[in-house]
């Protein structure tokens, strides 16, 4: 049953006065479309020009990954700070790792499901002993082989609080803010001006926020520039079958299934995909999820959801629920196994799927994690040759924006899931919104609204 929002007298807020549409040629999105256009043709009429542009795609993602820690510190603390529970805080902290192990599991086994199905592989007959491991694929096979299934739990605390968040460690910054905002909580009105300084400090690092993001189609365009010009389009038509299937299965995961799961809570997926529409623009563009994740929280409270759900949620999801990388993981390593012939029984790919749900955790946000996450996976199976990751390095780049793309869109219904599992949100406002694109004001610290920070951004 979902909470509706109410004033003092028990009687809906208003809806904001409504002011007129920015026209479409003045949107953020047509501004990143284009870029990405320009991007496209430069790398393909001028690979040498486009190869030149890479600084300029990497200086964007830098600057925006420069503010990730803060933004994510001072969400979570404002939220946790603003609730009048810390049993809350661990109610919902319990649910949205519940939530993730079930999402993860289905895209694991979506994805084994599509690659046995159409079985892109088939006929590549690739011997393992040709295959050579060189240069960046080497090094991501290393770092696998060095990795854990249990490395992310070990990896939750940091070795110092300033360590987390100069190496940009979301998860470490997560459980440093969680330990603070409940000591805060639980001191009581000693922690109260913190609090308030928190959010005021929020607002200050959400308006940086606005003015980085305002050079996102520059970023775009060196991106996309560097991405044709090193790896060429030709490179996209060699693995076409597998590139194909990995796109049409992350469609279809997230349009019939994350469409299915957000109809139970009657709302409409294309909406909110439209809704998300600057943000998934800016990840295609960079690759990157994690250059929109400041922006995404801050639309999700602008739809109602309480800002201490928002807070512990679409972080932790970056880490722990990346639907995209699930799914390219399964499609991959059978992928492989298949292109070089080696046969896996039910059980054998089971047990590869029972590895994959710990490789997938804490991948998210660095530079080849889905790489290095497929080679840990091989090598702690050891049913299928890792050397074999070298059929697909040619095209992980491509793949890398699905997989974005993807953990955007699961990350964004995970928060709706719940906040609605919570009791909390309010189904008719999150429509309201949806369908006007205009942000509700909130009426108070618990509400979730237009939080001072997300009104920052949307100027």
């Amino acid at each position: 049953m979902a909470a509706t929002a109410s004033t003092a007298s028990g009687t809906p807020p208003a809806a904001p006065p409504s002011e007129p549409a920015k026209p479409w040629y003045r949107q953020l999105y047509f501004w990143v479309l284009t870029a990405i256009v320009a991007g496209i043709l430069t790398g393909w009429l001028r690979p040498s020009l486009g190869v030149a542009l890479e600084p300029v795609g990497t200086t964007f993602v830098s600057a925006i990954k420069m503010l990730i820690t803060p933004i994510v510190f001072l969400t979570i603390v404002a939220g946790i700070g603003g609730v009048d529970s810390l049993r809350r805080v661990g109610r919902v902290g319990l649910k949205s790792l519940l939530y993730f192990q079930a999402g993860t599991l289905v895209a694991l086994a979506v994805g084994l499901l599509a690659v046995n199905l159409f079985q892109p592989g088939a006929g590549v007959h690739a011997h393992p002993g040709d295959l050579r491991l060189s240069g960046d694929a080497a090094q991501y096979v290393k770092d696998g082989e060095d990795q854990s299934w249990w490395h992310f739990l070990t990896d939750i605390v940091p070795s110092s609080a300033v360590g987390a968040f100069a190496e940009g460690n979301i998860l470490q910054v997560i459980f440093f803010a969680v330990l603070f905002g409940v000591a805060l909580k639980a001191v009581g009105p000693v922690g109260a001006p913190l609090v308030e300084g928190v959010n005021r400090l929020s607002a200050v690092v959400f308006k940086i926020l606005h003015y980085v993001m305002l050079a996102a189609p520059v970023g775009a365009f060196g991106a996309m520039a560097y991405t044709i010009g090193k790896y060429g389009i030709s490179t996209l038509t060699s693995l076409g079958r597998l590139i194909g299937l990995f796109y049409g299965t992350s469609l279809f995961f997230v349009v019939v299934v994350l469409g299915g799961v957000l109809a139970l809570l009657r709302i409409n997926i294309f909406r909110l995909l439209r809704h998300l529409r600057e943000e998934f623009l800016i990840v295609l563009g960079t690759s990157s999820s994690e250059s929109v994740l400041p922006r995404v929280m801050a639309k999700l409270e602008g739809l109602g959801v309480r800002r201490d759900i928002v807070g512990l949620t679409v972080p932790t999801g970056y880490s722990f629920n990346l639907d995209g990388s699930s799914l390219y993981l399964s499609l991959a390593a059978v992928y492989i196994a298949q292109a070089t012939d080696t046969p896996l029984t039910l059980g054998q790919q089971l047990g590869l799927l029972a590895v994959m749900i710990l490789t997938s955790k804490g991948s998210g946000g660095v530079t080849g994690a889905g790489f290095i996450a497929l080679a840990a996976t091989l090598s702690t199976v050891g049913t299928v040759p890792a050397a074999g990751i070298m059929l697909i390095f040619g095209i992980d780049k491509f793949m890398s924006e699905c997989r974005a793309l993807t953990n955007l869109a699961g990350n964004s219904v995970a928060t709706l899931v719940v906040a609605r599992w919570e009791r909390v949100l309010d189904t008719a406002r999150v429509n309201r919104v949806l369908r006007t694109g205009r942000p509700e004001p909130s009426n108070g610290p618990v509400d979730g609204g237009t939080s001072t920070a997300g009104k920052a951004l949307a100027e």
